[in-house]
């Protein structure tokens, strides 16, 4: 990931041109020693050095290279500057500055600065004559060295927390993104078991209630009344399916199971009582058995469906559910695709047989939830 650069963005464009108050320090040297050649030649460089730096805090682009063309352009601006103006130190610490927002390597920053410091140095040597109009003093070397390495290993820091703050930002904001992801899948897997279940009773009981409607009037009418029951439950579980999914307890899905099973002619039997569960693990369940109990009703042409809840011998929490149907294909539809995902995402296993019947198996890891019995549908 590239480094953000605080100079460039937008909404500290504003303060970045306050530090171009810095390079008031050109104007000290035309202010104490007036000539007609300081004054030309300090607006001069001033007015190159404001160019570059308009261009550089305008960049939208990212693009490095021109960046380091630019503090390039800076850092030698400095050097053409420093021998007659010693104001011109500030444009190497300007170099400087901006160095460590661009380079995201401590070490190449640093030995950067190391060869801006050697070329200042050898200004030092090479315009050394006191008295000439190109003088370099080492008061003025040593000055200039020490604050292009000071104010640049300040920004060294202040970089690398800018960096970590936009790393942090983009995992925060990807985040939200597979959130966003993870919760549409969700409601899907959600409304596909909601209404596939529902909408499975409707039918079923409409069928039912219309066979009934000459033989028996009264049951019939019973059969309609249902069938709008289950109606607006399924209204209010999709609308619970979109908010989160609220479960109202393994007892009462065994219950609604056993109400389905039984209008399809389908005897439900459970020979182990129901155990006490974490919400997780009930909600998955609770999902568990409302698929299970759509898909017998839809397919399965069974008489007998069988629950049962074991511990199998590494410690994992089995839900058997097995139907005397004569399946023998079975493909893998949204359904149980959902509900392998839910129980996967506790770290449990799903597994179905078909022989005859179909057998659908879910083991759940142990948790801290105490296995403690919550009720019996012996006597379903």
């Amino acid at each position: 990931m590239k480094s953000p650069d605080i100079i460039t963005e937008k909404r500290n464009q504003r303060w970045a041109w306050l530090w171009l108050s810095y390079s008031g320090f050109l104007f000290i040297k035309p202010i104490l020693e007036p000539s007609r050649f300081a004054w030309i030649g300090t607006l001069i460089v001033f007015a190159i050095f404001v160019v570059i730096f308009a261009v550089y805090i305008n960049d939208r682009n990212d693009d490095r290279p021109i960046r380091y063309w630019l503090i390039g352009a800076i850092f030698l601006l400095g050097l053409a500057t420093f021998p007659w103006n010693g104001g011109g130190s500030t444009l190497f610490v300007y170099a400087a500055a901006f160095l460590p927002f661009v380079i995201e390597s401590t070490p190449k920053v640093l030995s950067f600065f190391f060869v801006e410091s050697l070329f200042v140095v050898a200004e030092g040597y090479v315009f050394n004559t006191p008295g000439h109009l190109l003088y370099v003093g080492w008061p003025n070397v040593f000055i200039a060295i020490f604050l292009l390495v000071l104010i640049g290993a300040g920004n060294i820091f202040f970089a690398e927390q800018r960096r970590a703050e936009c790393k942090l930002r983009l995992a925060q904001q990807e985040n939200v993104a597979l959130a966003a992801v993870a919760e549409r899948e969700r409601i899907a897997r959600d409304l596909h078991d909601v209404l596939g279940h529902t909408l499975s009773v409707i039918v079923l009981k409409a069928e039912l209630a219309g066979r009934l409607l000459q033989l028996d009037p009264e049951r019939a009418a019973q059969e309609i009344a249902d069938v709008e029951k289950t109606a607006r439950t399924a209204l209010s579980e999709v609308r619970e399916a979109i908010g989160g999914y609220r479960s109202q307890g393994l007892t009462a899905e065994m219950e609604q199971a056993r109400k389905t099973l039984q209008s399809a002619g389908v005897v439900l039997s459970c020979e182990s009582p129901i155990p006490q569960l974490n919400a997780a693990e009930e909600t998955v369940l609770c999902l568990a058995v409302r698929e299970a109990i759509t898909n017998i009703v839809r397919h399965a042409q069974a008489a007998h469906c069988r629950m049962a809840f074991t511990t199998s011998d590494d410690g994992f929490y089995t839900l058997l559910i097995t139907d005397d149907g004569g399946r023998a294909n079975l493909q893998e539809g949204n359904g149980l695709r959902g509900m392998r995902e839910r129980v996967q995402s506790l770290g449990g296993r799903l597994s179905i047989t078909a022989d005859p019947g179909v057998t659908l198996r879910i083991e759940l890891p142990p948790s801290s939830t105490s296995r403690a019995v919550e009720g019996s549908l012996a006597t379903l």
